[in-house]
């Protein structure tokens, strides 16, 4: 009897050949009966998407894409929209790419779902059709380790408590002239292997500043430069989405004069939103407690 998996797994093939697709991602932890498509060659990539150390086997890592999303509570199209995102940042996919996912119930280990996504059109996954050129001035392993941290402080707050913080990353010394330091800075005088973003040992004293007003500043190669800035750049657009607070309105201004990427935590709600260009390029819902 053939199964589930591979049931939907042939029709999501089936699918990606007929409408052109870009690329198939695929879970890595419900890849098992997947593995002898990935051996064979097709119009589209193939990519893996795994949870934090999540183990992905060889003939996975031969034949495919690997993009890590946070081992985090997250909807199903919260692990999309992760996905997706960290692709274009690494110049995976681009506006007009049509994407097909498969999907399932984590910890079941079925495949449920067959989801065709067109980037730069499905509003649900990205919430603005202009998709920004992040890789031009962000490493994407840099965009990537400040999504996680700011998803993992969404997910666990600190200390049993919301927290509510801004990152941005890239063009840090027009940042640093449009903003001004509330707080002595507390990375100051460390070398910059030791306030590297990349570094795991850094991850720590990041959450635990996440509770201080203000936000980070970031290198495009993720050297941390501070923390506590007050960004002073003011967001002139008046068609800015009503309801969002005063972090979204000041990384809506920064990324609009400078050519930074900000990432937000929202304290209220959880979500992060991503910021480029002035606008909201995608935001990730926190999952219903």
């Amino acid at each position: 009897m053939v199964s589930i998996n591979r049931l939907v797994t042939e029709h999501a093939i089936e699918i990606a050949d007929q409408v052109g697709a870009r690329a198939l991602l695929l879970y890595a932890d419900m890849a098992g009966d997947a593995s002898d498509f990935m051996e064979k060659k097709h119009s589209f990539d193939i990519v893996v998407v795994t949870r934090g150390e999540e183990m992905v086997s060889c003939e996975q890592i031969s034949q495919a894409n690997i993009i890590n999303v946070p081992n985090v509570r997250l909807t199903r199209i919260g692990y999309i929209k992760i996905a997706i995102t960290k692709g274009i940042a690494a110049g995976l996919f681009k506006k007009g790419d049509l994407l097909v996912c498969l999907t399932g119930v984590r910890g079941l280990g079925y495949l449920d779902t067959i989801l065709m996504i067109d980037v730069g059109r499905e509003f649900e996954i990205l919430t603005s059709e202009k998709i920004p050129d992040m890789v031009e001035e962000v490493r994407p392993e840099v965009f990537g380790a400040v999504l996680s941290i700011a998803l993992e402080l969404a997910a666990q707050g600190r200390a049993g408590r919301k927290v509510g913080t801004i990152f941005v990353i890239g063009d840090h010394e027009k940042v640093m002239h449009l903003s001004r330091q509330m707080i002595i800075n507390p990375f100051m005088g460390y070398p910059e292997e030791e306030r590297n973003i990349l570094n795991p040992e850094l991850r720590e004293t990041i959450k635990e500043l996440s509770a201080i007003d203000g936000c980070f500043v970031v290198t495009d190669a993720g050297t941390v430069v501070t923390a506590g800035r007050h960004l002073s750049a003011a967001l002139e657009r008046k068609d800015f989405p009503q309801g969002l607070g005063s972090r979204h309105i000041a990384a809506a201004g920064i990324t609009s004069v400078t050519k930074a990427v900000a990432v937000v935590l929202s304290e209220s709600t959880g979500n992060v939103s991503i910021f480029k260009n002035g606008m909201i390029f995608v935001s990730i819902e926190k999952p219903s407690e």
